[in-house]
């Protein structure tokens, strides 16, 4: 094994350790928490040895470096999730391999998704991005949209062609009301993903959860975690 290798299957044994405590201390079956490695600025390479030791969703947060990234690892068995903030003139690329785009907060976007999704012959499937420190009818400052336009933004998708609702993400805020009280946002972003259930009973994904945090959102009843740098290691830097 490489030293890559075994940097890389230590660092997720460890993550691996910490999903499972957080699934134990909260009656949760490990089952239930689906980790998904965000590979951001890191090579291919890092793609193909995560999949070699078992990894099945990655995750990335620029075009850019998505598009020949997931092209590059083509051949594995992998789902690819979008988790960045999306411009809409980046829509056809990222539906050429996305399998998941995390981050839909505008009606915009949702065009620009479901025409893409329509040309490339391909389903997206979608989740709302709710931004806990957005006011009413503005965008958060890391991207989503205010909780009151989730149900609006849900429906869109699942009438949109090429696009299915699968659920929804937050990230914890930096700023507002929720601001150093991630289990709180995290619990928060739960309750919405109950409401969205009642008129969307198969949009059961609740993505939340990073790094520094995965316990509470374990702990909230987050269904994904997205873990970068606890498996990767410090983010090489940008060029």
């Amino acid at each position: 094994m490489t030293d890559r290798k075994s940097e890389l299957a230590e660092n997720l044994a460890r993550v691996e350790e910490r999903i499972s405590s957080a699934c134990a201390a909260a009656g949760r079956a490990r089952d239930e928490v689906t980790l998904i490695v965000v590979t951001k600025t890191h090579p291919a390479s890092d793609v193909r040895l995560l999949a070699e030791l078992g990894v099945r969703h990655v995750a990335e947060n620029r075009d850019q470096d998505a598009a020949p990234k997931a092209a590059a690892c083509a051949d594995l068995p992998l789902t690819w999730h979008f988790v960045g903030q999306l411009q809409t003139n980046k829509a056809r690329s990222v539906a050429g391999y996305a399998h998941v785009v995390q981050s839909v907060d505008r009606p915009r976007l949702v065009t620009a998704l479901s025409a893409a999704a329509e040309q490339s012959g391909r389903e997206l499937g979608c989740l709302v991005q709710i931004a806990l420190d957005a006011e009413s009818g503005e965008r958060g400052s890391r991207g989503g949209a205010a909780a009151e336009q989730l149900a609006e933004l849900a429906d869109l998708v699942a009438g949109a062609p090429g696009l299915r609702i699968d659920g929804v993400m937050t990230v914890a805020p930096l700023v507002g009301p929720y601001a150093g009280r991630e289990r709180a946002a995290f619990e928060r972003l739960v309750e919405l993903s109950s409401r969205l259930r009642g008129d969307h009973p198969a949009a059961t994904m609740v993505s939340a959860g990073m790094s520094a945090d995965l316990e509470e959102a374990v702990a909230a009843g987050a269904t994904h975690v997205r873990v970068g740098t606890a498996v990767l290691g410090a983010r090489p830097r940008l060029g």
